[in-house]
């Protein structure tokens, strides 16, 4: 293979998911590292890693563990699967540090389709925050900084790490203030395609402002607009 699409992290259990899943993405250029459970994956990670995909429930460490412990280094984006589909499972994966959620049963096809739009999406906010180092590194709202080249927050001394999605959402709504951006508005700026309504920017939304200390009855950072959406003032 003269150029790999990308090196990709998956972590499960079991042994023949783990198979699968390798020769499905080696099948579509992808390097694979495969990780037996949560702290084996914890482990392996490093910087050259494009992509982790994470089993939920795992022995020793579990999914989202490994994903809080990968995020507290590492920002290359992360799918998390799970037997389970309820907001309240989506929001402790958003929370842990997911990018996207993948329920099981999954089909080939659609596993592929996400792993392919992380990957685009990434690289795309990459190659756009570098353009952008020589014209201004940072953008200021409020008493924070947005700092572009490290893609986390800094408040005074405080640094507020933030996955690459929940990052470029909040750098949106930054840099155009006032302009309310319906759910489907943010989910086509930040994904390029159309909404699935799976309430997965209101899980985002929550989680920034969690990061923020955001009250969501009165919130300081990122407004509502009942019935209408979210906005920077």
């Amino acid at each position: 293979m003269e150029k790999r699409n990308g090196r990709i992290l998956v972590a499960d259990d079991e042994k023949e998911i783990r198979e699968i899943l390798e020769l499905l993405l080696t099948a579509e250029g992808y390097e694979v590292v495969q990780a037996a459970d949560g702290e084996e994956a914890l482990g392996l990670a490093d910087d050259s890693i494009d992509l982790y995909i994470l089993d939920v429930n795992m022995p020793r460490m579990s999914g989202f563990a490994a994903g809080a412990g990968i995020r507290k280094q590492y920002y290359a984006p992360m799918l998390f699967l799970t037997a389970y589909s309820g907001e309240s499972d989506k929001a402790m994966g958003f929370a842990a540090g997911a990018d996207d959620y993948l329920v099981k049963p999954f089909s080939n096809g659609e596993l592929l389709l996400r792993v392919k739009a992380l990957l685009r999406r990434s690289r795309e906010y990459a190659s756009h925050f570098r353009k952008e180092e020589g014209k201004q590194a940072e953008l200021t709202y409020k008493d924070c900084v947005l700092d572009l080249d490290q893609q986390c927050v800094r408040r005074g001394e405080e640094v507020i790490p933030m996955t690459y999605t929940e990052f470029a959402i909040l750098k949106l709504l930054v840099e155009h203030r006032k302009k309310i951006y319906s759910l489907e508005n943010i989910y086509r700026s930040i994904w390029q395609e159309e909404a699935v309504g799976d309430g997965a920017i209101m899980v985002h939304i929550k989680n920034i402002r969690k990061k923020l200390g955001d009250d969501s009855r009165s919130p300081r950072y990122i407004k509502t607009a009942w019935g209408k959406g979210y906005y920077a003032d």
